[in-house]
């Protein structure tokens, strides 16, 4: 049995969604940021990084989204959730999340972790302030030369779509309007009508 530690508002949804869709067994322990759990001894005993997600199988534990969905495709390669077998096009899709994890993460990670990069208030807040921009810069980018529609690797689905989905959803937060990106914007309605992510979403918000 699988089991996922997560968070909700966190990037451990591209990782629920993705277990939704593959059909493999797991359960799901959800922490209270609010509460500091995932800093809680029990926890940094299962993940010393004191993040989510975290993904406990009978091998080990994953951590980091792009490593854990790449192990939810292999583990049910049924689902068809990756290209396998097709070397260029996984490198394609792992691209994408690497970009998703590497540098848009990071961006908007500044709108209220700061801390984590400086201690001085004043530089603080100029990454605060520059989130907006960063993040249309990133989902521009995204928008013209990186997404084939109407899903992330074209006609198929794939494990990047419900990382896209958890990044696009993080865009009025971080003072970007989703209608900007035509694309992003009917992926992410297309995202919200499959089941997987529902009963996600139903999760994340009870």
């Amino acid at each position: 049995m699988l089991t996922l530690y997560y968070a909700s508002g966190t990037c451990a949804l591209a990782s629920l969604i993705a277990l939704e869709e593959s059909g493999l067994a797991f359960e799901t322990k959800k922490l209270s940021f609010a509460n500091s759990e995932q800093r809680s001894p029990d926890y940094l005993k299962i993940n010393p990084k004191g993040r989510v997600p975290a993904l406990v199988t009978d091998r080990g534990v994953l951590t980091e989204t792009p490593a854990i969905l790449g192990f939810i495709a292999d583990s049910a390669p049924t689902a068809k959730l990756a290209p396998l077998g097709d070397a260029f096009e996984m490198a394609r899709l792992q691209s994408f999340n690497s970009y998703l994890c590497s540098t848009v993460h990071v961006n908007h990670a500044h709108r209220r972790r700061g801390s984590r990069w400086t201690d001085d208030p004043a530089a603080i807040e100029a990454m605060k302030a520059k989130v907006p921009q960063n993040m249309a810069d990133c989902f521009t980018l995204i928008e013209e030369t990186m997404f084939d529609a109407p899903w992330v690797m074209g006609e198929t689905y794939s494990l990047a779509d419900p990382y896209l989905f958890v990044m696009t959803d993080w865009l009025p937060a971080d003072g970007v309007d989703p209608a900007r990106f035509a694309k992003v914007s009917d992926h992410h309605a297309r995202m919200l009508q499959r089941p997987a992510v529902q009963r996600a979403l139903a999760f994340d918000r009870g």
